[in-house]
């Protein structure tokens, strides 16, 4: 029997996730490098790939692409790899005694899918009913967004988000939704545009039917 090389499984797998848990793949020796070595080591990289397309980088419109995509790639758009960029979540007692649903919605997001780095943008949808702990309103978003800035699969993304919000509340009573687009389908492979991608997430008293309705229908957009 024949043992398929990686490209070839590649190939065979084509666009379907493969998913290994919900957290993100990382080696034990992500974090050796300094932020400014890594930056220099794509800058190279990336050089070469721009290079390898024909592009002239004498040209003044190009020479400072290789050093600004590193640039992008290590403060901005995958700023979420690095644990010290976690946000500090706020935590406080339910003193009002407050029992019932809160909601945050249309909570917009950008990723990066991690089979093409194609971006990923859409909105994300969170409630949660406190078991004693409340967090402070952005630190919601600020969660979707730390977990956004890596190379993902919506999947992966959407279970990140819900463990980090049941660890930091102390609660099974959380429900994520996530709607979002996806370039690497909508601008090569099939090609298509209109569609969106959605995932659902959810423990506790959101188990019950009646109590998920209850969050849909709190995250209708307004007619």
């Amino acid at each position: 029997m024949s043992i398929l090389t990686d490209k070839e499984l590649f190939e065979i797998l084509g666009d379907q996730h493969q998913m290994n848990g919900a957290e993100t793949p990382m080696r034990a020796d992500a974090f050796v490098k300094s932020d400014a070595d890594k930056m220099a080591a794509i800058e190279k990289c990336f050089h070469v790939i721009m290079e390898e397309l024909g592009l002239d980088l004498t040209d003044d419109s190009l020479k400072g692409t290789p050093h600004r995509v590193a640039k992008m790639f290590i403060q901005e758009i995958f700023g979420g790899l690095n644990p010290k960029n976690k946000p500090k979540l706020s935590v406080f007692d339910n003193s009002y005694h407050y029992d019932k649903m809160l909601v945050e919605a249309n909570i917009s997001f950008n990723s990066t899918c991690e089979h093409h780095f194609l971006p990923i943008f859409g909105k994300a949808h969170i409630g949660y009913i406190s078991s004693g702990k409340v967090i402070g309103l952005s630190k919601l978003n600020r969660i979707v967004d730390y977990y956004s800035r890596r190379p993902q699969v919506q999947e992966r993304l959407i279970m990140q988000i819900f463990n980090e919000l049941k660890v930091a509340l102390d609660t099974e009573n959380v429900i994520v939704v996530m709607e979002a687009k996806h370039l690497c389908v909508s601008s090569r492979g099939i090609k298509h545009e209109s569609s969106f991608t959605s995932t659902l997430q959810y423990g506790g008293v959101f188990n019950e039917k009646e109590n998920r309705n209850d969050f849909f229908n709190m995250i209708k957009p307004e007619k």
